[in-house]
């Protein structure tokens, strides 16, 4: 299972891409916005290219679990991703939702420490809460993997 992530926003989208094995996430790439279907045709190139199974998707709920503007604007762009898939024949590939409340306050934490300056925070940013985002989504796949089989 290869698995890429995303962390949509209104000016970039951070990309993370998992190890073949689905065990390690790690920071792709961030795309400049430039309109909601020529940046679907750039994830699908990178699902493609990758030979990904899963696309996670970070939804950015309030703390209260409810809706925020920025849900409905990544809704949105999950619609745009699975009408592209339809008509170009994409098959097998799941979009998931991962809650991805704090993932950029932690992201900064992490590069805060890393010792980065504010400006290749600001670069990076989006690229690391995209990790994480996929890191959660792996590690709960895992845990949900092994309560299966009885492993503990």
């Amino acid at each position: 299972m290869r698995a890429i992530s995303l962390d949509v926003g209104d000016r970039t989208i951070g990309v993370a891409l998992s190890d073949p094995l689905g065990i390690t996430a790690n920071g792709l790439m961030t795309i400049e916005r430039i309109g909601i279907r020529k940046d679907a045709d750039r994830v699908l190139n990178l699902v493609k290219e990758n030979g990904c199974d899963v696309i996670v998707m970070g939804l950015p709920l309030n703390l209260d679990g409810s809706d925020s503007v920025q849900t409905q604007k990544v809704r949105e762009f999950r619609t745009m991703l699975e009408n592209k898939m339809r008509s170009t024949g994409m098959k097998g590939i799941s979009i998931i939702f991962q809650d991805e409340r704090f993932t950029t306050k932690i992201a900064e934490s992490v590069l805060i420490e890393a010792d980065l300056s504010r400006a290749k925070r600001k670069k990076v940013i989006d690229k690391q809460a995209a990790v994480l985002i996929l890191q959660s989504y792996l590690d709960s796949a895992a845990r949900r993997r092994e309560e299966g089989s009885g492993v503990i």
